[in-house]
């Protein structure tokens, strides 16, 4: 059975002391309230990746990731962070090659190859984002882009390697916005990302890729977006910096 995820996205939310709070708030929450076998995980900005880490130790449901990782293992990279920095903190997880990532910082797919390939050799699971924007869904190249996406970012690593990481579907124009994919739209999207994976490599590692959705997923959507066949959970960014709506949509498997 393949993983289950609700990934938090902070973004560049939260100073210190917020960020603890708010993560004792989801810490407790999904403790008490949240039953079945889903992850859920917030990936926040590295300044609290410690101080969370250290909250989490006994909860296993719960888990850190870091928002982005550099793709080299050390050197002179002036304020950048290396995946075994990351993983120093306690961290299991990575968001690599955001949207907002591709946009403001001009990442390439392939240097989103080479950042996975050094969270994967750093004993961090990957959270891989794919997806097209407004323009190019109007001029219906959604398939073309997240094929050309899937071909330079994750393929090239090969099966093993691939089998370890997670997928997330954003299409660009959903997020923060307000605006989201149908259930109807979003299913079509993930199950073509589980065939193109099948045509790379085979069946059995499609039905086990984790995929997961995101783009302005919320508690009054997300139950619908949940139950399509292909979607194995959600990257979520708005809602997450609530603790009552985050944990409100992780419940969404219960």
């Amino acid at each position: 059975m393949r993983a289950k995820i609700v990934v938090a996205n902070w973004k560049m939310n939260m100073d210190y002391s917020e960020g603890l709070a708010l993560f004792s708030n989801i810490v407790g929450m999904v403790r008490v309230e949240v039953t079945g076998f889903q992850q859920t995980v917030v990936c926040c900005p590295y300044i609290h990746l410690h101080g969370l880490a250290q909250l989490a130790v006994g909860h296993a449901a719960v888990s850190v990731g870091a928002e982005n990782c550099h793709e080299a293992e050390a050197g002179a990279f002036t304020g950048e962070i290396s995946a075994r920095m990351i993983r120093s903190t306690g961290a299991e997880y990575v968001i690599i090659g955001h949207s907002e990532r591709r946009k403001y910082n001009c990442e390439t797919s392939a240097l989103i190859c080479k950042k996975t390939a050094a969270a994967l050799g750093n004993a961090l699971k990957p959270i891989v984002c794919i997806g097209e924007t407004k323009e190019e869904r109007a001029a219906n190249q959604q398939f073309c882009v997240l094929k050309q996406q899937l071909d330079e970012s994750v393929f090239p690593l090969g099966k093993a390697l691939f089998s370890q990481l997670v997928i997330a579907y954003e299409p660009i124009w959903a997020i923060g916005t307000g605006q989201t994919a149908s259930p109807a739209q979003a299913q079509e999207i993930h199950q073509f990302i589980r065939r193109a994976i099948a045509e790379r490599y085979e069946q059995d590692t499609a039905n086990n890729a984790t995929l997961l959705y995101g783009g302005s997923c919320k508690p009054d959507n997300a139950a619908e977006l949940f139950s399509q066949v292909d979607i194995d959970g959600g990257l979520i960014g708005d809602a997450s910096l609530n603790a009552r709506e985050f944990v409100d949509i992780v419940k969404m498997y219960n």
